[in-house]
């Protein structure tokens, strides 16, 4: 998504698919709703006569002009098994639980909301069946995104962001998905989902634009923030979770960016180049995760994949999405992510914001769509099928019955008719509160430097123990910080309702334990800071580091990182402290890895919290950590290393000089941890690492099998578990024998420390040297809340799917086969394992 404050430039400067004497009319500019009945001009327009699967003279994969007939997917037919699939309503999950055992059914609920969705439109025209596919144009409605009403549809809202509501007054500004990720709380991400759901709805939003879902590929990531780290399975159940409860509280939910948006510069400009066994594996599992949430909307990237644009992708939207997924909603461009009207052809159902560059007045949908219908290029049933999907997820959220309206306007705040200030924020800050806690990773802590204890004095140094300068919504879409960093830039942002930092709430702890507490917030004076930090009972630093969307560029940081160091002057400000003071500790709010070796082993730093970003209660999160009023049990989300170097996949910066920049994923599955543990890398912190306030120990281990609920697939198991691949079908890959329960791993659990706490016990499966795998993949975590002494007995849940890799000769999913067998590890973190066992054959 792009600035509403900055026009969007051209991206391309040719057309797909347009034909040498197509459709040509004349732009409108009244009404501001692109009417199917219109013919926009078709700018810039070239013709290729390459085929579908050649490269067209522009140096990418086109679809050719031609007659395309459509028949549609079949629905899924497989009828609900209570407990282990029960029919599934989308306001009405399955209760959250450390070790999911339920695979939600929600074919009824969308073959409900289809029949509906086709007798709503039983009497439309093609030109109104093409106006529910087209938005009205950028900033023609009271939202980021609007389809205008139709007869009796009233339309729909689409609006950021993954963290809140974007553009909106009396909202909550939620903890950034990295975040809730390093909570590892299942719990958390479905709470927080659903009081993201419950805002959105009561701003009368149909569709929120998240969540974000791309991987951490690189570590210098401009939006890694948004999404949930750098492990498929990490990220896949937040997706799930986060999904579930958005939905839940009665708004669509849409998974973005599909797919291969791992990196802000060349964005729309760069051809992600992906095998396909990495695609499945790594990069398309959280999509997967989502469509068996139940996922409304799905919305494609602005990049290209294997040399084709992901909006025009025929393998990925049609082939993998709607076939292989059985994804039963709509596809949503990215904002000016249509490249083609033939987009249609592969999979895209809706164009988003409508207009082809923003104000452009032109559209590759409305009255284009229109007329490549009449002339016979897209099939009248193709088109159907568009506006049935989008009006069947509307129908799918019971958006029908009683939704509030749109009540505030996202272009304009002083619009006193339609902003109403509808206050949704109910509780929901203690929510922020806990998540941001939650989500804080201890890092070091030597000599019990934490927590802390009524320390007679402390002093607070760095700009991010304090507030910004001229307060928290100072930057436009928080293209900047100058005070506590509690979410990246760009279009994931929201306003801030408040902003507590740091200095409020380790004062408001301090006044009851009389303590004094002084504070520096000039990054600079490293001198004065020195001074100020001798003969202090504590020294608290505070570092950060930014990132955000290409659109705004902050300290010559286009979206992306340009290194992996601490913003303002952090390092030095460490060291400067550190000299002067024997217990120093560090505070970082990071939206992603640092580099942190110019300081860890400074024997004077005693502790280090790595806070994240944590939303509009960043302060008394910190705080609550800090003194122990809540026992750190977060870990991280990715591998923090010693050197950048030691990442497998480094940003691509320089422009070859070719109309595109190729981005190569030939690291293949082995990206973050997978990496450091294949070339034997030690990093300085390891993924799903952190500490505690208290100790725990691992026992008695066992492993069993669990009988199926599929008995109707019984063949297809048997097969599975003789090594045959999955069957090319529609579905294949979200079938319940592939999902369901098949084996459970049991341990015991003891808090051996003083203090109760949570421990996240993680799974690692280990196959067999032929498989090609890493050492070691994340298949499974849980967590635990255990008083001191006392012992709990947890479990993990693994499905044949969690234990499969992708077969690319078969296109489905097998077991490994070869010459070992399938191990794994509990333990506390991808390098600290507690306890082994074997997958029974």
């Amino acid at each position: 998504m792009l600035s509403k404050l900055l026009p969007l430039l051209s991206i391309l400067p040719f057309v797909l698919g347009a034909p040498a004497s197509g459709p040509t009319g004349t732009s409108t500019t009244s009404p501001t709703v692109f009417s199917a009945s219109s013919s926009p001009t078709l700018t810039n327009s070239t013709t290729s006569s390459a085929s579908a699967s050649t490269s067209g003279a522009s140096g990418f994969i086109t679809i050719p002009l031609s007659s395309y007939s459509f028949t549609p997917y079949p629905t899924p037919t497989l009828n609900p098994r209570p407990p282990v699939f029960p029919a599934t309503d989308p306001l009405n999950p399955p209760d959250v639980s450390c070790d999911p055992q339920v695979v939600p059914d929600f074919a009824p609920a969308w073959a409900t909301a289809y029949e509906k969705a086709k007798n709503l439109m039983s009497d439309y025209t093609l030109e109104e069946k093409v106006n529910i596919t087209t938005g009205v144009g950028w900033a023609n409605g009271l939202c980021v995104g609007n389809i205008p009403s139709n007869k009796n549809f009233p339309g729909l809202c689409l609006e950021d962001s993954p963290l809140g509501v974007r553009f909106a007054d009396f909202a909550t500004a939620f903890p950034a998905g990295i975040q809730v990720a390093s909570t590892w709380n299942r719990a958390l991400m479905r709470a927080r989902g659903l009081a993201l759901g419950q805002e959105f709805k009561g701003k009368g939003v149909n569709i929120a634009l998240g969540p974000m879902m791309n991987m951490g590929r690189i570590a210098q990531g401009g939006r890694n923030w948004e999404g949930f780290g750098a492990d498929p399975f990490l990220t896949g159940e937040s997706a799930y979770e986060t999904i579930l409860g958005l939905q839940q509280g009665g708004v669509q939910a849409t998974a973005k960016h599909f797919i291969n948006n791992e990196q802000e510069h060349f964005r729309t400009q760069e051809s992600s180049n992906v095998d396909d066994r990495t695609q499945h594996e790594i990069y398309a599992h959280p999509f997967l995760r989502s469509v068996m949430a139940g996922v409304s909307s799905v919305m494609c990237s602005y990049n290209l994949i294997n040399g084709s644009y992901a909006c025009n992708n025929d393998k990925m939207l049609n082939d993998i999405l709607k076939r292989e997924y059985g994804f039963q909603g709509f596809v949503q461009s990215d904002w000016s992510a249509t490249m083609s009207t033939l987009s249609a052809v592969a999979g895209l159902d809706m164009t988003m914001p409508g207009d082809i560059t923003f104000d452009s007045g032109d559209s590759y949908f409305g009255g284009n769509l229109t007329d490549y219908v009449n002339d016979g290029y897209i099939s009248m049933a193709r088109v159907d099928d568009m506006a049935t999907r989008i009006i069947a997820a509307w129908y799918y959220l019971h958006q029908d019955e009683n939704f509030p309206a749109t009540n505030f306007n996202a272009f304009n705040s002083n619009d006193e008719v339609n902003n109403q200030h509808v206050n949704v924020q109910s509780d929901h800050y203690k929510l922020v509160r806990q998540i941001g806690a939650a989500g804080t990773v201890l890092l070091k802590n030597e000599n019990d430097a934490l927590p802390l204890n009524k320390p007679r004095n402390l002093v607070l140094f760095g700009s991010d123990a304090g507030p910004g300068k001229s307060g928290p919504n100072e930057f436009s879409d928080q293209g900047g910080s100058d005070g506590i960093l509690a979410m990246g830039w760009g279009s994931g942002t929201a306003d801030f309702p408040y902003l507590i930092s740091p200095l409020e709430g380790i004062q408001e702890r301090a006044r009851q334990d009389g303590s004094s507490v002084f504070w520096d917030f000039d990054d600079w004076n490293t001198a004065l800071a020195g001074n100020m930090a001798f003969g202090q009972a504590v020294a608290l630093v505070f570092i950060d580091s930014d990132s955000g969307e290409d659109y705004i560029t902050v300290d010559g940081n286009q979206g992306d990182r340009n290194n992996l160091t601490a913003w303002h002057n952090g390092d030095n400000l460490v060291l400067s402290v550190a000299a002067q003071n024997n217990n120093t500790i560090v505070v970082v709010n990071s939206v992603g890895p640092l580099i942190i070796e110019p300081w860890i082993e400074h024997p004077n730093v005693t502790a280090v919290v790595w806070a994240g970003i944590q939303g509009q209660e960043a302060g008394n999160s910190i705080a609550d950590v800090l003194y122990g009023v809540y026992n750190p049990s977060g870990k991280l989300p990715y591998t923090i290393a010693k050197d950048p170097a030691d990442y497998s996949a480094q940003l691509v910066t320089e422009d070859s000089g070719s109309e595109f920049v190729s981005i190569d994923y030939t690291e293949g599955l082995f990206i973050d941890y997978r990496h450091f543990d294949q070339a034997n890398i030690t990093p300085r912190f390891e993924f799903g690492f952190g500490l505690s306030y208290t100790t725990f120990s691992y026992s008695d281990l066992d492993v069993s099998t669990l009988p199926s609920s599929d008995s109707d697939e019984q063949d297809l198991i048997t097969a599975w578990e003789n090594g045959q691949a999955s069957p090319i079908a529609e579905g294949s890959s979200t079938a319940l024998w592939l999902h369901e329960p098949a084996f459970q791993v049991t341990f015991a659990v003891t808090n051996t420390g003083p203090v109760a706490g949570t421990e996240i016990p993680q799974l690692y499966i280990h196959y067999p040297s032929s498989a090609g795998e890493p050492p070691s993949v994340l298949k499974g975590f849980t967590n635990v809340e255990i008083t001191p002494g006392e012992t709990e007995s947890v479990s993990i849940t693994l499905s044949r799917y969690d234990l499969s890799i992708w077969d690319v000769v078969a296109q489905g999913w097998r077991k490994p086969d070869g010459d070992g067998q399938i191990s794994f590890s509990v333990g506390a973190s991808s390098r600290d394992f507690k306890l082994q066992g074997d997958i029974p054959c």
